[in-house]
């Protein structure tokens, strides 16, 4: 094709100058020397163009004009440009015509099959439930259940690229190794597992733990990193796209109540506190203390407390200084941009969007969002917040005065039913829904399921509400945590959390008995402050150290703690 692109541009008639204009007529010798030149140009252009050249001359009779010399040139090189033309065209119809696509198609294929990311390792994956799945370790191992025990390898890769970014962690593991100030603790979690939270429980078997791991979040899994822990010797039970019933199914495994007793609780949401209350009460006897992540387990934990139905000392991580400040702004300013354009692929310049809470993972989502040119309008119940986010420059309304113009409702508080059936049936055409919050209540799920509204699947986790007269929404992850459930998060920042966890696990695995009692306690800030420590060298940060005056002023110790332990 290459060869008749260049012969078409060559031989063109309307680019050979009409006999008598221009310059004068060269001589007959000159003539014959331009001739030769042309055919030896266009023979370096095209190896057939000289063969058809000597052709056409042998058709062209010497008795012609010199006009007539150049329309029979011409029209002989046009009827050999239609035999070849025409010859490989016959030539080309031979051709397997299926042989592109049937190598183009292998190779997606396998391209697919190569990759085990946390978005793209599903999409090539059978739908078969792992639990009906019999498989085994390299060293023969077979108590956990996970999609695929193969992915083990893509999973190492994922985990060793987010220790790049966890450098805290490293330096636990390097400090405390000897020590294993962990060592006798059984840590049954229910978390996320991402590459990330892999680094945290290897982290914490490094440390002398024995550890057995569930998932909080039925789309957040990435199932190579799964795998990889399965065959690193950490029981996993937890695969990506679980039903209700597998997640439950995977809890109660994870428990191990038959084989295993075990000592302390990671929890993420409070899903794991709660089933263990409900169906093995008993193992609470054994129990030395809960570190609870999310804003939804802690309340679950403060109502507990109130009610003088906890049992043991509960940890809360989520309000800690360096899980507020940190994972929950930087993390969520990153990474709902991350969500929505892998989910939806949509431009923000321009678009009227609602955020629903403006605590710090909604201060993270709003100045995203205003970054790239979207119109953000802010729904508050707490007037400080409220008037935080007015001085940011947002306007706080309510839902109900913007619900029928925006073009994405996100979800940030915690709650329940903060976007209800009355509000979706007001929204505007192609209106996209999510949520930010660690819970699926936030948006009313039950009162979409029903018989005049259609569901349409038009890519994972992405569903499209249809009413009756046509009008959708586009629904996120079908109401859960949209960033760990559709994209990625930035691992730096969960470093932090991570190694804040740790270190509430080995304080109260190893604290004397009697200093915590049966209720829900913040991290020291000496703690929150010497996390915050560990970070800084990765930004070649240089502290600034009080003198004996200056500390003496201020009433603290030169090392530390800076804040009051209310400080928040």
């Amino acid at each position: 094709m290459a060869e008749e692109k260049q012969l078409t541009g060559a031989c063109r008639e309307e680019d050979m100058p009409p006999p008598g204009v221009g310059p004068q007529a060269p001589a007959e010798d000159d003539r014959e020397d331009t001739c030769e030149s042309s055919k030896k140009q266009a023979a370096k252009s095209s190896p057939n163009l000289l063969k058809m050249l000597k052709a056409a001359e042998s058709r062209w009779s010497p008795h012609q004009s010199q006009n007539g010399t150049k329309e029979g040139v011409t029209e002989a090189l046009k009827t050999d440009m239609q035999i070849q033309l025409s010859e490989q065209k016959q030539e080309f119809n031979k051709r397997p015509i299926k042989a592109v696509p049937r190598t183009l198609s292998r190779s997606i294929s396998q391209s697919s099959n190569d990759s085990f990311s946390s978005m793209g390792s599903d999409c090539s994956e059978d739908e078969a439930s792992p639990r009906n799945k019999v498989q085994k370790t390299s060293k023969g191992t077979s108590d956990f259940c996970i999609k695929n025990i193969k992915q083990a390898d893509f999973g190492r890769r994922e985990i060793e690229i987010a220790e790049q970014e966890m450098p805290a962690l490293m330096v636990l593991r390097k400090k405390a190794e000897g020590e294993k100030p962990l060592a006798g603790a059984k840590v049954v979690g229910c978390t996320h597992i991402t590459a990330q939270t892999a680094v945290l429980i290897e982290t914490l078997s490094v440390l002398g733990a024995q550890c057995r791991w569930a998932a909080c979040n039925i789309f957040s899994t990435q199932n190579a990193v799964a795998a990889a822990l399965a065959e690193g010797g950490t029981c996993v039970f937890a695969w990506k796209g679980e039903t209700e019933d597998d997640f439950w199914w995977c809890i109660d495994r994870c428990v191990g109540a038959d084989i295993w007793q075990p000592n302390v609780i990671l929890d993420d949401g409070g899903d794991l506190t709660h089933w263990l209350s409900k169906k093995y009460p008993s193992q609470f006897k054994n129990i030395r203390g809960i570190v609870e992540e999310s804003v939804t387990g802690v309340y679950r934990l403060y109502q507990l407390s109130k009610a003088s139905k906890l049992c043991v000392p509960a940890m809360n991580v989520n309000d800690s200084v360096t899980k507020q400040k940190f994972d929950s702004l930087y993390c969520c300013k990153e990474s709902i941009l991350d969500g929505l354009k892998r989910t939806t692929d949509v431009m923000f310049g321009g678009k009227q969007v609602l955020v629903c809470g403006y605590g710090e993972v909604g201060k993270g989502c709003c100045g995203a969002l205003k970054a790239l040119g979207a119109v953000v309008y802010v729904t508050e119940v707490d007037p400080i917040c409220a008037l935080q986010a007015c001085m940011d420059g947002f306007r706080v309304i309510q839902l109900s005065e913007v619900v029928r113009q925006v073009d994405m409702v996100i979800t940030c508080t915690g709650n329940k039913h903060v976007v209800v059936r009355e509000h979706m049936d007001r929204m505007k055409n192609g209106c996209i829904v999510c949520n930010m919050g660690h819970s699926n209540t936030e948006i009313d799920l039950v009162s979409l399921r029903t018989a005049e509204l259609r569901w349409e699947r038009v890519r994972p986790q992405v569903d499209h509400i249809i009413w009756p007269d046509g009008r959708r929404i586009v629904l996120l992850a079908e109401g859960r945590l949209l960033n760990l459930s559709c994209s990625t998060v930035p691992t730096f920042v969960l470093s932090i959390t991570a190694t804040t966890q740790a270190l509430a696990l080995i304080e109260l695995f190893n604290a004397p008995e009697g200093r915590y009692k049966q209720d829900v306690y913040l991290l020291p800030k000496k703690m929150d402050e010497y996390v915050a420590s560990l970070h800084l060298p990765s930004f070649d940060a240089h502290l600034t150290e009080l003198t004996s005056e200056q500390a003496k002023y201020l009433g603290i110790s030169k090392h530390g703690p800076f804040k009051p332990n209310y400080y928040r």
